[in-house]
């Protein structure tokens, strides 16, 4: 083969590799998750609050708040027993309350602000798999099934919801959390009232302008918060997240009783608790710090370059192969490059003027 062809060959296929690499470059580093750009929405002193609203709350049965419970500027808290706080104190129109409304004002206005989002076309969630971002229902947003959140293996992952009007779920519906996603970074905002169904099975913060309804047996592993009106209760259990710097919690245990945990019960509030199937780990409690999602994370740890890592991807694997031996044949053909004209020069090389 002469040295023209053998170049060109070269070149062809140093080309090929370098597209192949930089097409693993933008799939590594092009596409970072919507969490790496969503901080938590500061959530002041509601951070310890499970239940806050504006003019009235009113419980029927037997329902357990594992956190504080709060009233500004209204004044009539009822049905507190049969309810039982939890690891909290109850506030009626005095300075906490207060203080905690206008914290409340600034979160969800925070909530409200967030972009980018992406607009839900099908205001139900049910059945979407949904990774770290802003999701906007222009009107409503509903639950008749399944949703489930991706934390992509990061507990930091922040999931931000905003309905702009209102916020309804089915019966038995449930937000589902995997791969690390905490419920104490999974927000929604709500532009009129939020409603849950009964016994469906709820994850993260309710921020409604108006008002928060939760039939019977709902649960709520969260906080439900309404700025103006009423939150109305029913034979509902509702754990506000005692989330800490770290928010993943120590696996939960075989039989589901760890005191850090956020799977199976924790040892303070609510002293059975309840764990979901899809392994939420509703219950815990006032002592059980630094709540997960009750999921032990999967994947690789993040590097900041984006999501878990994709090793396992096998475009991915190819497209690397090529441009390792991209680099290999460039690494040759500058070392032949190098060569040739030393051999065109050398005296002793044919043709050169040694040879005269």
């Amino acid at each position: 083969m002469s040295k023209r062809p053998l170049r060109r060959w070269f070149t062809a296929v140093l080309v090929v590799s370098t597209a192949a690499a930089t097409l693993v470059l933008g799939a590594v580093v092009g596409v970072a998750p919507a969490s790496a750009a969503q901080p938590p929405v500061g959530m002041g002193t509601d951070a310890s609050f499970a239940v806050l609203a504006g003019q009235t709350i009113t419980n029927t049965g037997p329902s357990v708040i594992s956190g504080s419970l709060g009233l500004s500027p209204g004044t009539a808290i009822t049905g507190f027993p049969p309810g039982i706080v939890n690891n909290g104190t109850e506030h009626a129109a005095d300075a906490v309350a207060l203080q905690a409304q206008n914290d409340l004002t600034t979160a969800y206005n925070s909530a409200a602000g967030r972009t980018p989002v992406t607009v839900e076309s099908n205001p139900d969630l049910t059945g979407q798999t949904l990774a770290p971002g802003v999701y906007k229902g222009t009107s409503t947003l509903s639950l008749s099934g399944t949703v489930t959140l991706n934390g992509q293996g990061s507990a930091n992952s922040v999931f931000i919801f905003q309905a702009g009007s209102t916020l309804i779920t089915a019966s038995s519906s449930t937000v589902s959390l995997i791969n690390g996603a905490s419920w104490c970074n999974v927000f929604w905002q709500v532009g009129s009232s939020a409603t849950l169904g009964t016994t469906s099975t709820f994850v993260g913060t309710i921020m409604a302008l108006t008002s928060a309804s939760l039939n019977t047996g709902a649960t709520v592993m969260g906080r439900v918060l309404a700025r103006n009106g009423a939150v109305t209760l029913d034979t509902n259990t509702i754990t506000q997240p005692a989330c800490t710097t770290s928010t993943t919690g120590t696996p939960a245990s075989p039989t589901g009783t760890n005191a850090g945990g956020g799977g199976g019960s924790g040892t303070g509030g609510h002293a059975t608790g309840t764990k979901s199937p899809s392994g939420n780990g509703l219950g815990g409690g006032g002592n059980a710090g630094g709540l997960g999602s009750g999921v032990v994370p999967t994947g690789f740890p993040q590097t900041g370059l984006g999501g878990a890592a994709r090793s396992d991807d096998p475009a991915l694997v190819a497209l690397g192969g090529l441009a390792l031996l991209g680099a290999a044949l460039a690494t040759g053909l500058a070392v032949r490059r190098r060569r040739t004209p030393f051999a065109g020069t050398h005296p002793s090389a044919p043709g050169s003027n040694g040879d005269g």
